[in-house]
């Protein structure tokens, strides 16, 4: 569905919030949020992505404001700790952040850091937690096949639940995902998803064993739900370092999905050292509520944008809303 330009504009309030911990080479996290009749809803696509990706941002946006939640099949969704590439002295102070969580996903492959730093992360997470925490490591794409594959065998003694997106390109995941096979590590996907033309290219070529499925990127709930259901491959719901709004966005989707084996990826408020609710959708016992999320007053002024930054919002939101209705 489309809304009037004016409609979104009217509600709109533009976000400031500080990072608790460097994350995405950033300190600071923008987000866009309207006041729609289901509720408040986000709009936060990343500062470098083009018009046309966060078109479908703004869709997802606009779904979630305007359109009923689908039928849920649970009220509270199991998240997993968020692990930015922090040194590993600093790894105990950040998953403190997230109590009770059972599944810890390591960023690895930063720019700027070495295997060795990567290693010693992820050793030090199954140090702290133990053998019973299920650790996932995220490359962003950052590895060639052959640097995966090196990285993989590396990190295979740690016992990995699985490796979110190890190369950029699809191809290059399929071949990897041959290569480690016979490890018993899956492979999962993120960007070859919800930064793909077709997000289903990956499951017709067998490229992965799971898929990070984010409702801002692909456009809401509605349309992940068909992807979902299409791909027919185990699932696990994710965030883009949203609001608690946005949070609570992915919690509907997650609360819509039949079978949810795998922890999500919904805990990221922890990374956030601000929010805009006095009641933000941060893990308590490993677990966040599936619920409407309404901001307060006093922390939308306190965290307003620069108005600047609400005009050059302002002039993004309508660029994306005329190639939505264009």
């Amino acid at each position: 569905m489309t809304v009037p330009l004016n409609e979104l504009l009217a509600t709109m309030r533009v976000v400031s919030l500080p990072l608790s911990t460097r994350f995405r080479g950033v300190t600071t996290r923008e987000a866009a949020l309207f006041e729609g009749p289901q509720g408040w809803t986000e709009f936060s696509p990343f500062l470098e992505y083009p018009d046309d990706e966060a078109s479908a941002w703004l869709s997802a946006a606009i779904d979630f404001g305007w359109s009923p939640a689908p039928s849920q099949f649970r009220s509270e969704i199991r998240v997993n700790a968020t692990l930015p590439a922090v040194g590993a002295d600093e790894v105990e102070a950040v998953l403190a952040r997230f109590p009770g969580c059972r599944t810890v996903k390591v960023k690895v492959a930063e720019a700027g850091q070495q295997l060795a730093d990567d290693v010693a992360r992820v050793a030090r997470v199954r140090e702290l937690l133990g053998a019973d925490c299920r650790i996932r490591v995220d490359a962003n794409g950052g590895w060639n096949v052959d640097e995966a594959e090196h990285a993989i065998h590396a990190l295979a003694p740690f016992d990995l639940e699985y490796v979110e997106q190890p190369c950029a390109i699809v191809e290059d995941l399929a071949e990897i995902r041959r290569r480690v096979k016979y490890m018993g590590i899956p492979i999962a996907a993120d960007e070859s998803v919800r930064r793909a033309d077709d997000p289903l290219e990956v499951s017709r070529l067998k490229a992965a064993d799971i898929l990070v499925i984010k409702a801002q990127p692909l456009g809401g709930i509605a349309r992940a739900l068909r992807i979902v259901r299409d791909a027919a491959l185990p699932v696990v719901i994710s965030s883009a370092l949203d609001t608690s709004v946005g949070l609570s966005m992915g919690a509907y989707l997650a609360a819509a999905i039949p079978a949810l084996d795998y922890d999500c990826g919904l805990g990221t408020a922890a990374l956030l050292a601000a929010d805009i609710t006095d009641e933000p959708l941060l893990p308590v016992n490993g677990v966040i509520p599936v619920r409407r999320v309404t901001p307060s007053p006093a922390l939308l002024d306190r965290h307003a944008a620069s108005p600047d930054r609400v005009a050059w919002w302002a002039e993004r939101v309508t660029r994306a809303h005329s190639l939505m209705v264009g």
